[in-house]
């Protein structure tokens, strides 16, 4: 009778393992599971993010160490040094952090905040939707020392660029004209002047002239960088922080991170809308509109950089 109950309790046990998993949590209930990321990816020493230190920066937090794909996908290759690879290496805060707005209260609205970005938010009401964006992309190139790649234009359509303002050519604006001084001899490459310089950007451009600057793209090659935006008064922008493929179909899968009004902490994007088991990460089969927490936008909304 003992071996006939030692048989029995260990078809139990096989059975209940294969059906629940080790920690019992029955594994039939969503379509795909989250891969395990088994082996820390260290930041190459090329990619640097200048408004933290060096001993600020934790490859633990990055978003490619902190963010697993579903199982039957892996990231999309990229170029070493790109825009892409520096994307993928943002530090996250810790799963607790709250999603906070310029004067440090609580946004209201947490829900649709799946990880927040470790990058500082200023502590006025500029850094809103495509500001936090182009600041991502001036950021990229500034750490690259690529100054002359750093330009936005203003609404009024006045090309405005760190390589100009950082050698003291800079705009002066009176009422809706704009005017610029002429050249300095010295030159100011250091992080504050830059800051400023964004700032000075975020004031004056927002999704309304960063779309006229952009590209069209196709769903079907979205790329890392890429961004989806409506300009407007108000208009909003979300950008492509990371892109994954199906090991056997090729489909692709992406991250989305966004600010919004007012200025808020940077952050990535819960998908309830498509394929919801797959969230954060989105689908590239998106039907008729891209649906994100806080805004929709047309799939013709998908823009890439010149």
């Amino acid at each position: 009778m003992n071996c006939v109950l030692k048989v029995f309790s260990f078809v139990l046990l096989l059975f209940i393992s294969c059906t629940y998993g080790e920690s019992g949590e029955n594994i039939m209930r969503t379509k795909y599971k989250k891969s395990t990321i088994d082996t820390l990816l260290l930041k190459p020493k090329e990619v640097i993010y200048s408004w933290l230190s060096i001993s600020d920066y934790d490859n633990n937090a990055a978003i490619v160490n902190q963010i697993a794909v579903p199982v039957g996908f892996r990231r999309q290759d990229v170029i070493k040094g790109s825009f892409a690879e520096w994307l993928r290496f943002l530090p996250l805060k810790t799963e607790t952090s709250k999603v906070l707005l310029y004067d440090g209260r609580e946004k209201p609205y947490q829900k649709g905040a799946y990880r927040i970005i470790n990058i500082d938010i200023g502590n006025s009401d500029l850094q809103q939707c495509a500001d936090a964006i182009m600041r991502l992309k001036a950021e990229y190139h500034y750490s690259r020392g690529e100054y002359d790649k750093i330009h936005f234009n203003f609404t009024s359509g006045h090309k405005v660029s760190f390589e100009d303002w950082r050698r003291g050519r800079k705009p002066k604006i009176s009422g809706n004209a704009v005017n610029f001084s002429t050249l300095g001899n010295v030159q100011d490459n250091s992080y504050s002047n830059f800051k400023k310089y964004l700032n000075t950007i975020f004031s004056y451009a927002g999704t309304a002239s960063l779309e006229k600057e952009l590209l069209a793209a196709n769903t079907e090659e979205i790329k890392a960088g890429d961004l989806f935006i409506k300009g407007g008064f108000p208009g909003h922008a979300v950008i492509v922080l990371d892109v994954a493929e199906n090991i056997k179909t090729g489909d692709k899968i992406f991250l989305l991170a966004q600010s919004y009004m007012p200025a808020q902490s940077l952050h990535i994007l819960k998908n309830f809308d498509h394929n919801t088991s797959l969230s954060p990460w989105y689908p590239i089969n998106l039907g008729a509109q891209l649906h994100t927490p806080e805004w929709d936008f047309d799939l013709k909304a998908l823009k890439k950089w010149k």
